[in-house]
Formats: C-alpha cells, structure tokens, sequence
C-alpha cells in the first residue's frame, strides 16, 4: 500500500466519524414545522338561507364553467382565453419560473463537480531552455444539509411554485369572468338596441300621426314640437348604446389577445335564462378559491423561511475533494507518479455579528405573522364575496318579478293612453309621459335580467370556478 494511503486512514476515519457524528445531531431541519392557520368556519353562508341548492353540473368540465350558460358563442371566446390572453400568459410564464426555481434549490442536495486543465510554456533568460507544465484535475465540493437550511429552502420553493399556480389559476379565472361579463353586457346592449329599435319606430309613426293632427288642424304645434323630441332623444340613446357596445367589444378582443380591429362580435338573440349555481358548503371555499390557496401557500414560504434564518447559528459543513496531474509533457499526465489527491472536511461558524443572525430570525417570525394575517384577511374577503353574491342574486331574481309585472302594466297604459289621444280625450304630453314610462320599464327588465346573470357569473367566480360532485 502506498505510504501517503496508509498514513491517511486515520484522517478519513476521523472526517468520517465527525461527518456522522454531525448527521446525527442535524437529523432533524431546525425551525418550526408548518402548520396551516386555525380558521372560524360558519355551518353554512348566512344569505344561502332559503336558496334552492341545484345538483352540480357533472357533464361540463370544471374549467369551463361558462358552459352553463348555453351559448356556443361565449363557449368558443371563454375557451380562447386560456390560450390567448396576455394576463394569464405571464402568469403562467410565472409559474414556470417558479418550478425552474425548484429544480436550482434541489440541485444544491448534491455534490457540484469541476474539471480543470491548463498548459503553460516558461523560458527564462540567456541559455535557459523553455520548458512546459501541464495540469490536470477535477474537484469536487459537498455541503450536507445538516441543520436543514437546504431542505427548508426547496420547500419554500415548491410552495412557492404551488402559489404561482394558484396565481395561474386566479388570473385564468378573472380574464375568463370579465370576458363573460362582457360578453353578457353585449348581449344585454343588443336586445336594448332592439327595445329601442321598436320604439323608434313607434315614435315616427307617432310623430306622422300627431304632424297629420296638426295639419287637420285638430293638434296644435306644442304636440309636433313634444314627439320630435320624443322621437330624437330616443335616436340619441341608441347612439349611446352603440358606443357602449363598441368599448365591450375592444374588451373582449383584448382579452382574447386579438388586437380590436380584427374582432367584431354580430348582434344575435340573447338567451337571458339564469343557470342555477350549487353553492355547497362553506369549508369547500378553502380548496376552491385560488387566491386562497395562493395565500395559504405563501404562509408556508414564511414558515421555512423562519428555519432557514435559525439555521445560521450553527455552523456550516462542506466536504472537498480534489485528484489532480502534473507533468512536463502530456503523455506523462497519467503516470501514477504525477496524481496528488485531497481530501477535506470544513466548518465555518459566525462568532459575532452584532445581532443580525437574531434580527433575520425575528423577521422571518415577524413575515410568517404577517403572512397569516393576509391568509386570514383573504378567507374573510372570500366569505363576503360569497355572502355579497348570494344575496345579489336572491334579491335581483325578486326584483325581476316586479320588474315584469311593470313593464307589462307600462305597455298597457302607453296602448290605453295612445288610443285616448287619438280620439282626443288627452293632451300629447300624456302620451309622452305613457311612453316615456314605458321604455324605462322595459329597458330596466332588460337590464334585471342581465344582472342576474352577472350575478351568477360574480357567483361562480366567488365559489372558485366550476364545480364537480364530490
């Protein structure tokens, strides 16, 4: 055996009983383990009271949530905006930022190997002959996760990773609801347009009417004065609808990553059936609500954050290696004669530094605090929005009866009302005021009945999108 071998035994043996020595008492990451916050739960959402619960929609994908409404049309642009919107791709550029993270924090478990090589040719002055020197070798250096910084550090990340998921998955979901949002207000604008259409129309031959009254001399001027009025104060608001329309439209195009000018959405009939959304229970709004998670997943962070901070009152460990060549020539770089080897064991240990290992522990404990304080604040702000939506939608649904039962009444007095004029029983200002009422009834159930549905899609977006049996 080679001397140099033998008399390095006993220092592998001694590196070798310290190193396990040290694996043994570190055996366990320093720091708390994680635990998610304590939360109140309610029983049930306090405006679910009385709701009809419906049976979850099995046969639609739980993305595509937006399916309930039936409508081929919002299918084709909500499915677009997973594929298409801005938002939600830097979101998940994100994400994959995030999982690369991960895989850099796990490649530290393991050992980081290095080759050398350099060739250098000296010659001295006068008569002395040029020589050459070429070396060879290749290191290696190892930092066992002892105290369990390391091990903390990868958790971090993947839950950090698992919060850019959730950050995904949140901007997924609002691009999707505001588009159909959007999309609904078209629709909603669409069948105001023809309200408004009709009502055009009923005005001109009013204004015919009342212009041949005048010209019998049976209406005097105020009258043609009054439905010329009428008749232009209703062109302007189908104006006014039509700019409405056009700012949705640019919405939508944006939020399906489409420049404006090359979208155009043709006006159909709108469907305004409102789909019933099953609520379920309140604890299912933890799993479901991504920002949520998202918060949850960022109290993890902080939590191995505070351990990773401990972490620096004990000492750091590496372990080193190196087997190298040295010769004069190339073919002699691995003769046996030319190889030197090392082999180290190091521990590195901060004695003083006023404080500062002590103050990033504090505020690690400090940001793990705060991070539970903003998870909480997060599920209260989720149980309100549930709460807000609940109670949105049971009330519009009442609102829409009465809103009916107006209109109705409205189309009755305005045809009752039109009919006394023509026999010459009112005056043309009642008329007006008939018509005027009219309109306004029939406008707001339109715009009732599209609240309702923004109310449910408000609904589905506060539940944390789609929904499967469970």
């Amino acid at each position: 055996m080679n001397p140099s071998m033998r008399m390095s035994l006993p220092f592998l043996r001694r590196s070798t009983f310290a190193l396990s020595v040290l694996l043994a008492i570190g055996g366990c990451a320093v720091g708390p383990d994680y635990h998610r916050p304590d939360l109140q739960m309610p029983a049930n959402f306090k405006e679910a009271e009385g709701w009809v619960k419906a049976s979850p929609a099995d046969h639609i994908d739980r993305g595509a949530w937006w399916q309930i409404f039936n409508d081929p049309v919002l299918n084709e642009l909500a499915a677009a905006v997973e594929v298409s919107n801005q938002n939600v791709a830097a979101a998940a550029a994100a994400y994959a930022q995030a999982r690369a993270l991960v895989q850099q924090q796990r490649a530290s478990f393991f050992p980081v190997v290095s080759l050398t090589g350099s060739a250098n040719r000296n010659a001295g002055s006068g008569d002395a002959r040029a020589s050459n020197r070429f070396q060879l070798g290749i290191g290696g250096s190892w930092e066992p996760d002892v105290w369990g910084r390391l091990r903390r550090s990868v958790s971090a990340a993947g839950a950090s990773a698992q919060a850019s998921a959730a950050d995904l998955a949140s901007a997924t979901l609002s691009a999707q609801g505001e588009l159909v949002a959007n999309y609904i207000s078209i629709r909603q604008i669409d069948t105001a347009r023809a309200l408004l259409a009709d009502t055009i129309a009923a005005y001109q031959r009013n204004l015919q009417i009342t212009q041949n009254r005048y010209n019998a001399g049976i209406a005097g001027k105020t009258d043609v004065l009054q439905a010329q009025t009428q008749l232009a104060n209703a062109q302007s608001d189908e104006l006014g609808l039509v700019r409405q329309r056009a700012q949705f439209e640019h919405a939508i195009a944006v939020l399906i990553g489409k420049l404006p000018a090359e979208f155009s959405l043709p006006a159909t009939k709108w469907q305004a059936n409102v789909p019933a959304v099953p609520v379920g229970v309140p604890s299912l709004l933890l799993q479901r609500r991504p920002d949520i998670a998202a918060a949850e997943r960022f109290v993890a962070v902080a939590n191995e954050q505070i351990g990773i901070a401990k972490s620096a009152y004990f000492p750091s460990i590496a372990l080193n290696a190196s087997l190298g060549s040295g010769a004069s020539n190339v073919a002699d770089l691995f003769a046996a004669g030319t190889s030197v080897w090392a082999l180290g064991l190091s521990l590195a240990q901060s004695v003083f530094n006023a404080g500062a290992t002590r103050a990033r522990v504090e505020g690690a404990q400090a940001g793990y605090e705060e991070a539970v304080a903003r998870y909480r604040q997060t599920v209260l702000s989720a149980f309100a929005d549930v709460e807000d939506q609940l109670s949105a939608a049971r009330i519009l649904a009442e609102q829409e009866t009465y809103r009916r039962q107006a209109s109705q009444a409205a189309d009755e007095a305005e045809a009752r009302m039109l009919n006394r004029y023509k026999e010459g029983q009112v005056g043309y200002s009642e008329v007006v005021l008939a018509q005027a009422s009219a309109l306004n009834a029939r406008r707001a159930l339109v715009q009732v009945q599209a609240d309702r549905q923004l109310a449910a899609v408000s609904l589905i977006q506060a539940l944390g999108g789609g929904w499967q049996a469970e």
